[in-house]
C-alpha cells in the first residue's frame, strides 16, 4: 500500500462566517493538505443549551446580527489555530485536536471558542478522508476495515419547548422505527408517519407550522395530547405502535425547571411538579404509551432526581442525558458512578473536537450504556454527524423531522452510505430494540 501520509500534511486553514438554519451566524472552516486535497465543515448551534457545554464564542456586537456574529471565532482560526496546526498530519486526528486544545488552554474552550475549534476538527477529518481517496467519504476513512452499521433514526415529528412557540412543554416527540429491516425502510416509515400526522392535524383544524427541527408545532391542550396524536399518526400510516415503531421524548427539563422554588413548570398545563411528581408522570406515560426513550427528563443539576428516575423506569426505557452530560467524559463518569442514567447524547459542538466526542462514546460503551449521535436545533448542510454515526456504530441518530434541507441532508447522506455498503449494510434497529428492552 502506498504511503500517503506525506501528502496529508496540513498546509492551509481558512475560516468564514456563514449562516445556520435559523439565520444566525456560525463558523465554517476549510483545511488544505499537501497532497492537494481539501475539505470544509460547518458547526451547528443549539437553542436549549446545557450550562456545562463548551463555550460557543459570539461577538456580542449589537450592531451585527443582534450580537450573534462570530467574526472573533473566525479570526481565532485564521490567526491562532491555523499557524498552530499547519505542518501537522491530518491523518492523526488526535494530535491535531490535542494541539488545538492546548492552544486554547481553557477548560471550556472559552478563549478560542468551541465553535472555532470544532469547525477545524471536522474539516481536518474530512480532508484526510479526501486525501486517502476514500470514495465513500468520512465514514469509510474513520471505520477503516471495521464492520459498521446504520443508526436508528429518531425522527422529531412534533416540536415544542424552545424549538416552537405556543406549542407543548415537552420539546420533542420522536418516532423510532426500530422494527423495520433496513435503514431506508425505517426512514420511509418515519416519512409516512410524518405525512400522516400532517393529515391528522389538518383534519383537526391545527395550523401546519413547523418548528426549528422541521416537526409540526400545533397548539395542543397538553403533552399527553401530543403523545396520543403521534400514536394515531403511527397507526394511520399503517404501522404498529409498540412493535414496529416506538416513541421518544426529549423533555429538555432544564428549560422547565424553576431554580427558585425547585419545581418543574408545565406551563401549558398549568402544573408545578416536584422532581418526584414529574418522575411519577413519566411512569404513567411509560405504562400507557409505547415510549422507548426519554431524553433530559430532569434538570441538568438534579442528580438525585436522575438516580430516582433510573430506579423507577430505567429497566423499561432508555434515559438519555444531554444537558446532564454535555458530551463531557468527567460528567459521564459521574453519571456512571451514580447509576443516574443509561444512555448519552453525543453532540460534537458541546465538547469541541471529534477526538473528545469519540472519547465520550467510548466511556459510554464501557459502562454498557446506549448512545445517540445528535444534531442541534440550529443546523447546517454539513453531514459529518451522519458519517460519525455509521463509522463509530453509535446505533441511533437524532437529525430532526424528515423535512427542511438542514435535516434531510443527514438522512440523504445515510441513504447514500447504505447504498455504498450494498449487501453489507446492517441496520441497528433490531439490536437497538433488543438492547432497549432487555438489560438496560
Amino acid at each position: 500500500m502506498v504511503d500517503l501520509s506525506k501528502d496529508c500534511v496540513i498546509t492551509g486553514v481558512a475560516a468564514n462566517e456563514v449562516l445556520d438554519s435559523r439565520g444566525n451566524p456560525t463558523v465554517a472552516a476549510k483545511v488544505i493538505l499537501s497532497g492537494g486535497s481539501f475539505a470544509s465543515a460547518i458547526v451547528p448551534s443549539g437553542a436549549s443549551t446545557g450550562a456545562y457545554e463548551a463555550l460557543e464564542l459570539r461577538d456580542h456586537d449589537p450592531l451585527r446580527f443582534g450580537g450573534n456574529g462570530v467574526l472573533q471565532a473566525v479570526q481565532n482560526i485564521d490567526s491562532v489555530l491555523a499557524p498552530g496546526i499547519i505542518g501537522l498530519h491530518a491523518d492523526d486526528q488526535a494530535s491535531v485536536d490535542n494541539r488545538m486544545i492546548e492552544l486554547d488552554g481553557t477548560i471550556d474552550k472559552s478563549r478560542l471558542g468551541a465553535n472555532a475549534i470544532l469547525a477545524v476538527s471536522m474539516a481536518v477529518a474530512q480532508a484526510a478522508a479526501a486525501q486517502y481517496s476514500i470514495g465513500d467519504g468520512l465514514w469509510k476513512w474513520l471505520a477503516k476495515d471495521e464492520v459498521v452499521s446504520l443508526p436508528v433514526p429518531m425522527l422529531n415529528i412534533l416540536n415544542g419547548g424552545r424549538h416552537a412557540s405556543n406549542s407543548t412543554d415537552v420539546q420533542e416527540f420522536m418516532v423510532l422505527p426500530v422494527g423495520l429491516p433496513t435503514f431506508s425502510e425505517a426512514l420511509r416509515c418515519g416519512v409516512e408517519i410524518y405525512q400522516a400526522l400532517k393529515i391528522l392535524m389538518r383534519e383537526g383544524g391545527h395550523n401546519l407550522n413547523v418548528g426549528d427541527e422541521g416537526g409540526f408545532a400545533p397548539s395542543l391542550p397538553s403533552n399527553r395530547a401530543a403523545i396520543e396524536l403521534v400514536v394515531k399518526a403511527i397507526e394511520k400510516a399503517g404501522y404498529s405502535p409498540g412493535k414496529q415503531v416506538f416513541l421518544g421524548l426529549d423533555v429538555a427539563a432544564s428549560e422547565l425547571f424553576n431554580k427558585s422554588d425547585q419545581l418543574y413548570v408545565l406551563e401549558k398545563e398549568g402544573r408545578y411538579l416536584t422532581s418526584a411528581e414529574l418522575i411519577a408522570l413519566y411512569e404513567e406515560w411509560v405504562s400507557e404509551y409505547p415510549i422507548l426513550s426519554i431524553e433530559d427528563g430532569l434538570d441538568e443539576d438534579d442528580w438525585q432526581g436522575w438516580v430516582s428516575l433510573h430506579q423507577c423506569v430505567g429497566d423499561r426505557v432508555q434515559l438519555v442525558g444531554d444537558d446532564l452530560f454535555v458530551t463531557n467524559i468527567a460528567r459521564i463518569k459521574d453519571g456512571v458512578d451514580m447509576n443516574a442514567s443509561n444512555a448519552v447524547l453525543l453532540k460534537p459542538n458541546q465538547i469541541g473536537t471529534l477526538t473528545e466526542t469519540y472519547q465520550a462514546l467510548e466511556m459510554t460503551r464501557q459502562a454498557g450504556w446506549g448512545a445517540v449521535m445528535s444534531h442541534r436545533s440550529g443546523e447546517t448542510e454539513d453531514t459529518t454527524i451522519a458519517d460519525l454515526s455509521v463509522a463509530w456504530n453509535v446505533g441511533q441518530i437524532k437529525a430532526g423531522a424528515p423535512a427542511r434541507s438542514d435535516r434531510v441532508s443527514k438522512y440523504n447522506r445515510l441513504l447514500r452510505i447504505e447504498k455504498a455498503l450494498g449487501d453489507k449494510a446492517i441496520y441497528s434497529g433490531r439490536s437497538s430494540y433488543t438492547y432497549l428492552r432487555s438489560g438496560i
